[in-house]
């Protein structure tokens, strides 16, 4: 029976300082009355606001389709701000005062013209010297007429001395295929303007895989080979396609979760140490990660991979449609919702060792972790007890939804006889560091204001995660794909397929 330890932490001094960024600039956020902006980075851009993180001189201009003034949207952005929160609303009121409104089409560059009034308009008010963030929160369909609109009307520039500094930010996923993915290269933007972001790699967790890894000297030495047996990456969610459909249907979970997150882990967990944590050293080596992973054959990808649909089932003991009956599905949709895939990275530290990786829709629960399991013993000293029978230690990293670390270890049972209790040591963020604890937009927002690209995606990384996809997805294009959509219960951890992936390589999912 395995019980939980919790860890006892006293926090030192840090080794970082929260400052708010030096230069003045502006926000521009396209699809600013949609879903993610008022769910994500409005209360994202009010946190750094209360902690005064924000450049001194600063405003934020939403772009959207709606028509409507400064005075509407400051009131739907106060509204979603307000709504089931205990924030101050004296502070949000006056947050507010810096927002503004730019009715836009993102097709039609006459827009671009009034958005740049607009903008240049305000940095007087504000001195931003011209300097902005363009922030895409939108369908991937609409990012290359907005960047191209945003290129023409000058809006944005590759940098130069004659410029002024121009930023643009790229929600996931990026672009909807290889092709698309490779458009952002043709802006002529550098690196250090294009910020492509995942909100998985500002999630505390996921940082202290590299702390984990890279700052602790019983860590490094047995991640490998020799000492890992395999390595597990879960991201599940209970929710099922929701107001997605229209997105979700083209997309799958292959390109909403595989492409970004999944592979993401993947490299942190897999990556080689960097010569220092710095945006170069730190992506070179996770896209060696990605350049190491095994092609799969496609008249093998059956052996790798378990693909499924959710069916009607129950979610937290309440009914919950299949897949095909959410609203926008096609009734004969075969969307995968669930895929579970065995990928192995080739290179010295990790060949011959199975990565597991499984995400879905309308599953058991909503996580996402990180389970590294060590090989077992070589000799049981234990008389009767064999190697096999004693339990491995695992490693087990949850980033959501509460972040922590569990380690997993044999001790001694209290008695007279030697008998064995399996324990987990347990260290929870939220019960350890008390001070004021910023969300992964938070983090990622104010990095690229201070222009730290280090936790943003990388172009070459997303061109060689796209082409790592595309060949799992080509060989289930056609009518009779080499691997077939299985339906699973919603509520499940998908079909029974995915135990089996797991099981004829004598291991199982989970602790």
């Amino acid at each position: 029976m395995e019980t939980s330890v919790p860890i006892k932490i006293t926090a030192h001094d840090q080794l970082c300082i929260e400052r708010a960024p030096y230069r003045p600039c502006s926000l521009v956020i396209f699809g600013a009355t949609g879903d993610l902006a008022h769910r994500k980075l409005f209360p994202a851009l009010f946190n750094l606001y209360r902690e005064k993180l924000l450049p001194k001189n600063f405003f934020i201009l939403g772009a959207g389709r709606k028509t409507m003034d400064d005075g509407a949207f400051r009131k739907l952005v106060t509204a979603s701000l307000n709504e089931g929160s205990k924030r101050d609303r004296t502070l949000v009121e006056k947050f507010s005062e810096s927002v503004y409104y730019a009715v836009c089409n993102y097709a039609e560059p006459a827009s671009f013209e009034h958005l740049r009034e607009v903008l240049y308009g305000l940095c007087p008010k504000y001195e931003t010297c011209g300097n902005s963030i363009f922030y895409l929160s939108l369908p991937p369909e609409v990012y290359g007429c907005t960047i191209r609109n945003l290129m023409a009307s000058k809006l944005l520039a590759p940098d130069n001395s004659e410029n002024p500094c121009t930023q643009l930010v790229v929600e996931k996923p990026f672009g909807q295929d290889l092709a698309s993915a490779r458009s952002l290269k043709e802006t002529g933007l550098s690196d250090k303007q294009i910020y492509l972001i995942d909100h998985y790699l500002g999630k505390e967790t996921v940082q202290n895989i590299l702390m984990l890894r890279f700052a602790n000297s019983i860590f490094e030495p047995v991640w490998n080979r020799q000492h890992i047996d395999h390595v597990q990456i879960t991201a599940s969610e209970s929710l099922g396609v929701e107001h997605r459909a229209g997105y979700y249907e083209s997309a799958g979970v292959f390109r909403d979760m595989f492409q970004n997150h999944m592979l993401e882990l993947l490299a942190l967990v897999a990556m080689e140490p960097p010569l220092n944590f710095d945006s170069a050293h730190y992506r070179d080596e996770k896209v060696k990660v990605l350049k190491s992973i095994r092609p799969i054959v496609p008249e093998q990808l059956g052996e790798y991979l378990v693909r499924g649909q959710y069916g009607q089932g129950e979610i937290f003991g309440q009914p919950v449609p299949s897949y095909r009956e959410e609203p926008g599905v096609r009734p004969d949709s075969g969307t995968e919702t669930f895929a579970a895939l065995k990928l192995f990275v080739d290179n010295w530290r990790w060949r011959d060792v199975p990565f597991y990786l499984r995400s879905g829709k309308r599953l058991g629960a909503q996580t996402t972790e990180i389970i590294v399991q060590f090989k077992p013993i070589s000799h049981s000293i234990f008389a009767k007890v064999t190697p096999a029978a004693i339990p491995p230690n695992k490693i087990c990293i949850r980033i959501q939804p509460n972040e922590g670390i569990r380690i997993i270890f044999n001790a001694k049972h209290p008695g007279p006889k030697m008998c064995m209790a399996t324990l987990g040591l347990e260290f929870d963020y939220t019960a350890v560091f008390h001070e004021k604890d910023l969300s992964a937009y938070d983090r990622l927002i104010l990095d690229c204001m201070h222009g730290d690209p280090t936790l943003f995606v990388r172009q070459d990384m997303v061109e060689l995660s796209w082409a790592f996809v595309e060949s799992i997805l080509s060989p289930l294009q056609s009518p009779e794909p080499a691997v077939p959509l299985q339906g699973y219960p919603a509520g499940t951890w998908g079909p029974p397929n995915s135990d089996e992936l797991i099981r004829r390589d004598g291991r199982s999912w989970g602790l």
